[in-house]
């Protein structure tokens, strides 16, 4: 998508905490207040700038995690050992701080409101924070798969359980846990496999769009597990992360 289509995108521009709720021991969810901002596709993210009383400034980009809204956005923090921004936004940032922010950015991993296509959403960890803003926007069928250590370390668990229980038929969630298993969950922790892909996975003819986010390991493995299943690759987008997030 052209940036240039979108003036000030690429501008920084003042944003108010307005909010901030725990996830988790060490992720956390920010409302930011932004005068002017007009929403977002979901799946986009932005770049978030801090800037020290020496003048020092650091930046990292982070996935809106929330629905489009006007004025208001969220983002969804996981603390980085030794990091330079994302523990400043779990543990210190309060509502009225003041941050910089630029975006919304990105054209391609993004779930736009008029394709029809039914949705499969596969996120690694902390990966699930764009996925979650595709879910809470969605307008047709959408599936879930998310792979995470623990129960204690999943992200929106308020948010999923409240569309589990939906009636509709439009909102699916299945969890894969890696290193440590509710009590009395079905199947024993491990990796995402080839078996419980197909199981959440759309049949290949449903024309079924595909959003992995995550770790680049995890991201290549579900990709190409994806494509042993017969899934096409063209209707397979990614994004992964390093340490940083970035």
């Amino acid at each position: 998508m052209a940036r240039a289509a979108v003036p000030g995108r690429l501008t920084w521009q003042p944003a108010t905490v307005a909010a901030a709720r725990a996830e988790t021991a060490t992720a956390r969810t920010l409302v930011l207040d932004v005068d002017g901002w007009a929403g977002h596709v979901p799946g986009q993210h932005i770049d978030l700038r801090l800037t020290a009383p020496d003048g020092y400034r650091a930046y990292r980009s982070y996935s809106i995690s929330s629905a489009p809204e006007p004025g208001r956005l969220e983002v969804t923090v996981q603390a980085v050992t030794d990091g330079e921004v994302s523990p400043y936004l779990v543990d210190v940032a309060e509502p009225g701080d003041q941050l910089e922010i630029r975006g919304p950015l990105g054209g391609w991993f993004v779930r736009r409101p008029a394709d029809p296509r039914p949705a499969l959403l596969i996120g690694g960890g902390s990966g699930v924070a764009p996925l979650m803003s595709m879910l809470r926007a969605a307008t047709h069928p959408t599936r879930l798969l998310y792979s995470t250590r623990s129960p204690s370390e999943a992200l929106f668990t308020a948010d999923l359980a409240t569309a589990r229980a939906a009636d509709d038929g439009r909102i699916d969630v299945t969890y894969v846990y890696t290193r440590v298993a509710p009590p009395g969950w079905p199947a024993p922790p491990g990796r995402l496999d080839a078996d419980a892909l197909a199981r959440v996975a759309w049949p290949r003819d449903a024309d079924a769009v595909t959003f992995v986010c995550g770790p680049t390991g995890f991201v290549e493995a579900v990709a190409d597990l994806l494509v042993d299943i017969g899934h096409d690759p063209a209707n397979i987008r990614t994004e992964r992360f390093g340490p940083t997030g970035g």
